[in-house]
């Protein structure tokens, strides 16, 4: 998954890069602002970058890795990157990581997230998702398709390690048993990126059966869900506000024998991580000891992580990982 294919273009090379950056920036908790002055760039410059307004370089690729502790991550995108470059004999004109990731959705199109409501439970094994999202078109046109992103980082102050372990453990399709429904009806849904540590996919408006596209002034609930092993999951779980967002709930769900506590930080562009304005609420259920964070009106961009360990089973607490 981790390999490139000889026949890569130079933009699915640029694309490649800019989907590795925003990765290691997001799982490292970075807004944009704040990686590019601690690069020594100018404060936009990252922002440019990911969107495909300026082509990636050498000096770019090297510090990003560095600061971003990305193991060789992001060197190793940019390696690829000339690679492909070299063989068109000729550098890209505007690479389309400006449409896949400055504008995700049609011309016209504008998503407003009226209530975005995350459960996690772990069983002991693994952890599943379930993730709800009540979806308006603001726009002028149909909204045909909704990104999401699965990311991982088992070790993340030992990049090279994670990376090692991901490499010979990779996410998988058939583990992460990716189901997505709208309307009553189950969502097909196409890869954009599959690396071993990290997705991005469309969740498509349609099936085998039709099609149910969101049409302006339209409001829907998608619900889709995925499950990790815990050899591949660890102790972090982090949300990023990447559109205007009305209400964000999240819910950890964990045994009780575990005995978990649970704490959590907010990161937004101008700011580095603190500690969450309010804290997770607790409830015992049985078997099941709950946390549930809420906050109104999240900031645009903001990035909020509730970490966890087990005391009653410390030798998990040291091993994290990063989840969308």
């Amino acid at each position: 998954m981790d390999g490139q294919s000889e026949e890569i273009t130079v933009e699915q090379a640029a694309e490649d890069f800019v989907a590795e950056v925003t990765h290691w920036r997001e799982v490292r908790g970075k807004s944009k602002r704040a990686l590019a002055l601690a690069m020594g760039f100018d404060p936009s410059y990252v922002s440019h970058v990911e969107s495909g307004r300026h082509k990636p370089s050498e000096e770019f690729a090297r510090l990003a890795d560095e600061h971003l502790n990305a193991g060789k991550a992001i060197w190793r995108r940019w390696g690829d990157y000339q690679r492909a470059r070299a063989k068109a004999r000729r550098p890209p004109t505007v690479p389309p990581a400006q449409r896949g990731h400055e504008q995700p959705y049609a011309t016209g199109s504008a998503l407003f997230v009226e209530h975005d409501a995350a459960r996690l439970q772990y069983d002991g094994h693994s952890y599943r998702l379930t993730m709800r999202r009540l979806l308006r078109n603001t726009g002028s046109e149909p909204v045909t398709r909704y990104l999401i992103r699965i990311a991982v980082d088992r070790y993340p102050g030992a990049p090279e390690r994670s990376n090692a372990h991901y490499r010979a453990h990779p996410l998988t399709w058939d583990e992460l048993d990716l189901t997505a429904t709208c309307r009553g009806e189950a969502m097909r849904w196409q890869a954009k990126h599959d690396r071993d540590a990290f997705k991005e996919v469309w969740l498509l408006f349609d099936n085998e059966h039709g099609r149910f596209p969101l049409y302006p002034g339209e409001s829907v609930w998608i619900e889709y869900a995925y499950t990790v092993s815990d050899d591949k999951w660890g102790n972090w779980f982090q949300r990023a506000v990447r559109l205007p967002t009305q209400q964000l709930e999240v819910q950890l769900a964990f045994p009780a024998a575990l005995d978990p506590v649970v704490w959590g930080t907010e990161t937004s562009m101008t700011a580095e991580a603190s500690p969450l304005r309010t804290p997770p609420v607790r409830s015992d259920e049985g078997e099941l000891r709950q946390f549930t964070w809420t906050t109104a009106a999240p900031t645009l961009h903001a990035r909020y992580r509730l970490e966890w360990r087990f005391r009653a089973r410390p030798e998990h607490n040291s091993e994290q990982g990063d989840f969308r």
